[in-house]
């Protein structure tokens, strides 16, 4: 059985290695010391659950969601209805996601990015700060612990924060104790992307340190998904269901109405 995160590691990997040849890394540094530092701190506290809520054309294991989509028009919407960050796709052939899509964004809406790739180099996090990102995706079974430290310090250097995300217990064992300020469970295995576990926050979420905001990722379709959350989660990350809304207003005010037992 193929592991599609392993083939998407070494996709980017060779990615880098040919962007390098041709990219002006001192330029992309001075690029993101335009962006405001540390936006992402508005998404450490709150009462209710927060909504990161996600711009992609497709979902390798849904297939296409909106191949056509405005993804500054798109984030405005989420944004109007009181989405807390937004996430944005970044990475190229089984999301059909650009650094582009992230930069009008950005022009588009004031509140938090998250940029969401897989993430292998450091230049993936100085392109993701040039084109405005405040967070950045790193997956934990992408990364050994050498590098995810040293990623999610460069992060903070650049002025933003690392969400980490796994799906394995032993990875989210690693995420957790990464220095990592935003932990992420995703209920959908990136090895298998046609499986899902909803149960895996259950089982998981009493790991989150004291501090650390925890983020439930994947397989929130409803309020009712959300509302069913442990209390310990802080965020939802949705994306295919407001993908597929005619309008994703309703889904997002829904879930950021429910009140929350435990707040970092």
């Amino acid at each position: 059985m193929t592991d599609f995160l392993e083939r998407v590691v070494a996709e980017r990997s060779a990615d880098v290695t040919a962007a390098l040849a041709k990219t002006d890394v001192a330029a992309l540094h001075a690029r993101g010391t335009a962006w405001p530092r540390d936006r992402a701190r508005a998404l450490l506290h709150g009462s209710h659950l927060r909504v990161i809520a996600e711009v992609k054309r497709v979902s390798p294991a849904a297939g296409v969601l909106n191949a056509s989509v405005d993804p500054a028009r798109q984030a405005f919407a989420y944004a109007a209805a009181g989405a807390s960050a937004i996430s944005v796709l970044t990475e190229p052939r089984h999301w059909r996601g650009s650094l582009d899509d992230l930069a009008a964004v950005r022009a588009a809406v004031e509140i938090p990015l998250l940029a969401k790739d897989i993430v292998v180099d450091e230049l993936q996090l100085l392109e993701a700060r040039a084109f405005g990102a405040d967070l950045v995706l790193l997956v934990a079974e992408a990364l050994d612990d050498m590098t995810l430290h040293r990623f999610v310090e460069l992060a903070r250097r650049l002025g933003m924060e690392a969400l980490v995300e796994a799906h394995e217990p032993a990875a989210f064992g690693r995420a957790v104790h990464s220095g990592a300020r935003f932990v992420g469970v995703n209920a959908r295995d990136l090895r298998q992307p046609s499986v899902l576990d909803p149960g895996r926050i259950r089982q998981l979420h009493t790991f989150a340190l004291p501090g650390q905001v925890l983020v439930a990722e994947s397989g929130i379709t409803s309020v009712d998904d959300a509302r069913l959350l442990p209390a310990r989660v802080d965020a939802v990350l949705v994306g295919t269901s407001l993908m597929r809304a005619g309008d994703p207003a309703p889904l997002i005010r829904g879930i950021t109405a429910i009140k929350r037992t435990v707040s970092v």
